[in-house]
């Protein structure tokens, strides 16, 4: 029965991968991409490093398999690009949607686990500080190949998007100087604290499934 459980295990972490891109589609129709996050990015930065770390350490330590968090993230990587073919399809153009970057920041997590030899805390303290760090600075850089996110903010408002929450023209400069920075430096801090919850979560999970 090894197998069965194993396989309810993977498919647990496909529904739940799913399940957190649901969370970022439905934040106000890509809320942060690619309109807001010009303006918010630093939120957008904090909201999806500790949304992909506390899923992605959970199941990791859950099955005990380096790759696992790539595995997740690949998984939120390929429903959004789902997602952004049919907003193509319905004949919007193909920057409308920019796909968030979780997939190298994952494999940094990956990498920690595989290499502290399965050290849980290193995971936590390591991993969850990498994926902090990393998340900003792939995502800008995805960011940066939008053809011009302001045109698709305002040529092409999200139909779904309630009136307060219609893009604003950015204030790079009078808020802070480098989104990317002080991203990466929350990130960093938060992510720590949120892969400890993962943990936590794992925990009681095992304990749950022995009672």
């Amino acid at each position: 029965m090894v197998w069965l459980r194993r396989t309810t295990h993977y498919l647990f972490i496909v529904v739940v991968a799913v399940n957190s891109t649901l969370l970022t589609i439905n934040a106000g129709d890509y809320i942060f991409y690619t309109d807001w996050a010009w303006t918010s990015f630093v939120v957008f930065s904090i909201s999806q490093s500790t949304m992909l770390v506390v899923g992605a350490i959970y199941y990791m330590l859950f099955t005990g398999v380096p790759g696992t968090a790539t595995y997740y993230a690949t998984i939120m990587t390929t429903y959004t690009w789902v997602a952004k073919g049919a907003w193509f399809a319905l004949g919007y153009p193909y920057d409308f949607i920019a796909v968030p970057v979780w997939i190298p920041s994952a494999m940094l997590l990956d990498l920690t686990y595989w290499a502290t030899r399965r050290n849980k805390h290193a995971a936590i303290i390591i991993g969850g500080t990498l994926v902090g760090l990393s998340l900003p600075i792939f995502n800008m850089i995805n960011l940066l190949l939008v053809r011009d996110p302001l045109e698709m903010a305002f040529k092409y408002p999200r139909p779904t998007l309630p009136p307060y929450m219609t893009p604003i023209e950015p204030q790079v400069g009078k808020f802070y100087n480098s989104p990317v920075a002080l991203g990466s430096g929350a990130g960093a801090v938060l992510s720590v604290p949120i892969a400890a919850l993962g943990a936590k979560l794992n925990t009681w999970t095992y304990r749950w499934m022995a009672a």
